[in-house]
């Protein structure tokens, strides 16, 4: 149609080419879209083991896919990690969390990339992708993907009772992109935080004897 509307606006048929320099119609946004607990457990019951470590890792530093498949040893000191955001440029120092500490520590290296292939290589970020979206689908995961866990870490991180400051010091969002990942997933999370909040009130609130 572009192409059609194009000739006749050469032959002077038409002014003006309502195909041309269309632009964007919206902005995508995946914030609502988080990893479950039970996506969580049938990924690590399903995938090879060289892919639990990027999970792992993803949950607890919230950062995005090229910055951890770039991600060194030397950038790991036994209990931070430290890098610079790619697409930002943003530092982050990053306190390592037990769970991935005791996967990292069994593996730590001097030098090298922490995430490698099942051969021992470091990952294109075209072969990640690959292998990760087929194990995925092998466990069943079809809704989510690699980079939903960024937002599912922010969203984790608020569950267990981090400010919004404390959140984006860890994952690099600036505070109204935490708000905006928050904002998308409140309304979706567990009745725990319900619970725990109705909980709070009681204890707060003084009964009439």
């Amino acid at each position: 149609m572009a192409l059609i509307l194009a000739w006749a606006k050469g032959r002077g048929e038409i002014d003006v080419n309502p195909c041309e320099k269309g632009g964007r119609t919206y902005r995508a946004t995946r914030n609502e879209f988080v990893w479950s607990d039970q996506q969580e457990a049938a990924f690590l019951a399903s995938a090879p083991a060289h892919l639990h470590l990027p999970l792992i890792l993803a949950l607890w530093t919230g950062q995005r896919q090229g910055d951890l498949l770039k991600l060194k040893w030397m950038q790991y000191d036994g209990e931070f990690i430290r890098l610079r955001q790619g697409k930002t440029g943003v530092h982050v120092t990053i306190p390592v969390g037990a769970p991935l500490k005791g996967m990292l520590d069994p593996l730590r290296q001097k030098a090298g990339n922490v995430l490698l292939t099942s051969e021992g290589n470091p990952w294109s970020p075209d072969g990640f992708r690959t292998v990760w979206g087929r194990a995925c689908r092998a466990a069943g995961i079809s809704d989510v993907t690699f980079n939903d866990l960024r937002g599912t870490a922010v969203t984790r991180l608020a569950i267990a009772g981090c400010t919004e400051a404390q959140i984006a010091t860890i994952t690099g969002h600036t505070l109204r992109d935490v708000r905006s990942i928050l904002d998308s997933n409140y309304l979706n999370r567990d009745v725990a935080m319900a619970v725990e909040a109705i909980r709070k009130l009681e204890a707060r609130t003084k009964s009439p004897n």
